[in-house]
């Protein structure tokens, strides 16, 4: 056909324009503008965590300890990332280093600060819309405390014959303690007297008797002192050592502090560390406890590494959605309600770039399958940036790695006993530049997360009719909304995923993460998914 003159100029401009707009609608189908869209800001318990460690995380002062102040001037770097939600890890003061072992439950370690610092990090906190919560440790206090150390002396100066009371010393029911030698690991003698106190972790940790009430009111009075301060809620420490590993009376325990916590701040968040088996600790979800970290996922042996490193059906694509299905179902079982907590690594574990052998792409990948989990997601400080860390725990709390200048503004020394730690993975203030680096996936990897309430917050189904074992395909409904999310986890083979959008009722991807930057195609049904990658669909 010949277009000539003026009239056929114009038809030819019209028909560019309709070409160039088809494009541009396609391109908005297949998801390449994705990172534009909205977030969704919802203000909710449903949140993305990051775990910090003050000791290593940045210093502000010069004297090689991180610190409040620290903290507060990398908020911005926290809240750009995307997380609307943080944990420090204690704060109080203690003679150690972790700060484990608590001797003032109503105060800041001098090292991190002062109570003016902490007041300051909330409120800039609450300017960003990011939620804190801090550690509480329940279970058991520092062996310097004034509860204990009052305790001991009391029994140390007790007349021979004369038996101990609550009443004389009322710190002495505050413990566990014994006349005569239990001949148990655990327990550990008081001085010279014939008394022994229990100690689960440690000598330095003697436990608490939560049989006493005078001790509950104690820790009520705690509780209640930190919420009126602001603080958004509480991870607590160790709960399923409360009472050994007697879990009805553990969930007695947090259902106490839930009660309480909630008649204070009925919006207030608690997450319990139960380190056991999904079958042990979903029951404590019967305690109203709001969420408990999802051990069954995390560590070197946990779901998301055997699902990367790929060994037989049992640790495939379509293994770990069904997975994904049974801890939601487990957790059910126990409390409609209850919010899962995944994560992959924490202050306890190696980082995850050690037991993924420094693969880049598999270390990428490892952040949608715990981020895109329904939930409220937990980040431990560091492991956007693929930073190292194994063996001995000081390791695994080593220095964020900020700047390649150990010496440069900022910087921590970290623990004592750590030993030196080659990070195999460029700074973060490298990282931050590189829309290729792991930072950068992890940005995306949270950023589609807060785009779609429906991930964090949404009910999973499997597709069961995609068999594919490299392929994890599930649904998830929120508030009468359903979005889909096709993952390949074939760490090598491109994979074409028909779905009918008739009978799923999608239109388009809305957003997708790709570990080499290729891009996902979705042409009428078939999705078109490179190696190592989660599409979207709406």
């Amino acid at each position: 056909m010949r277009l000539a003159g003026k009239r056929g100029k114009r038809m030819l401009a019209v028909l560019l324009f309709c070409v160039l707009l088809v494009g541009s609608l396609g391109a908005c189908g297949k998801g390449e503008d994705w990172r534009s869209r909205e977030v969704q800001v919802i203000d909710d318990n449903y949140r993305t965590w990051y775990e910090i460690f003050v000791y290593s995380f940045n210093d502000s002062d010069g004297d090689r300890i991180g610190d409040l102040q620290g903290v507060i001037s990398k908020l911005d770097y926290v809240s750009d990332m995307g997380f609307n939600g943080i944990w420090l890890m204690p704060i109080m003061p203690s003679p150690s280093y972790h700060k484990y072992d608590v001797t003032d439950y109503k105060a800041i370690d001098p090292l991190y600060g002062s109570m003016e610092d902490f007041d300051r990090l909330l409120e800039e906190c609450n300017k960003r819309g990011i939620k804190l919560i801090i550690d509480l440790v329940l279970n058991h206090t520092s062996s310097e405390h004034p509860w204990f150390t009052t305790a001991c002396e009391y029994l140390g100066q007790l007349e021979e014959g004369k038996e101990p009371s609550a009443e004389e010393c009322p710190y002495y029911a505050y413990y566990n303690f014994v006349k005569g030698d239990p001949s148990s690991p655990t327990y550990y003698r008081v001085g010279n007297t014939d008394y022994y106190y229990e100690g689960a972790f440690s000598d330095r940790m003697p436990d608490v008797n939560f049989d006493c009430e005078a001790l509950r009111k104690e820790f009520e009075d705690i509780m209640s002192f930190w919420l009126n301060k602001g603080v958004g809620g509480f991870r607590l420490d160790a709960v399923k050592h409360f009472y050994g590993d007697d879990t009805s009376k553990n969930v007695e325990v947090l259902t106490w502090v839930n009660d309480y916590v909630k008649f204070i701040d009925p919006n207030a968040y608690m997450v319990g560390e139960c380190w056991d088996g999904m079958n042990v600790y979903a029951q404590y979800y019967a305690s109203g406890i709001d969420s408990f970290f999802n051990f069954e996922f995390a560590d070197s042996s946990g779901v998301i590494t055997k699902t990367l490193t790929y060994n037989g059906e049992s640790n495939s694509a379509q293994a770990y959605a069904k997975a994904l299905v049974r801890i939601q179902n487990a957790i059910r079982d126990n409390r409609e309600d209850g919010i899962d907590a995944p994560f992959f690594v924490n202050h306890d574990l190696s980082r995850a770039a050690g037991y993924l052998r420094y693969d880049e792409r598999k270390i990428k990948m490892s952040a949608p399958l715990n981020v895109l989990m329904s939930g409220s997601a937990f980040v431990y400080y560091g492991e956007e940036i693929g930073m190292t860390g194994s063996g001995r725990d000081e390791n695994k709390r080593a220095p964020m790695y900020w700047s390649d200048d150990s010496q440069a503004k900022g910087m921590t020394d970290g623990p004592a006993d750590m030993e030196p730690q080659e990070n195999r993975f460029v700074c973060a203030k490298e990282q931050m530049k590189d829309e290729n680096s792991i930072y950068s996936f992890y940005k995306d990897t949270i950023l589609l997360r807060n785009q779609n309430p429906e991930i964090a917050r949404g009910t999973v189904a499997r597709l069961e009719e995609i068999t594919d074992l490299d392929i994890a395909a599930i649904s998830k409904t929120y508030n009468g909304s359903t979005i889909y999310l096709i993952y390949n986890l074939s760490e090598t083979d491109k994979k074409e995923v028909t779905l009918s959008r008739e009978q799923y009722g999608y239109t388009e991807i809305v957003g997708y993460l790709s570990v080499d930057g290729e891009k996902v195609t979705l042409s009428g049904d078939t999705l078109t998914l490179p190696s190592y990658s989660v599409a979207v669909l709406r």
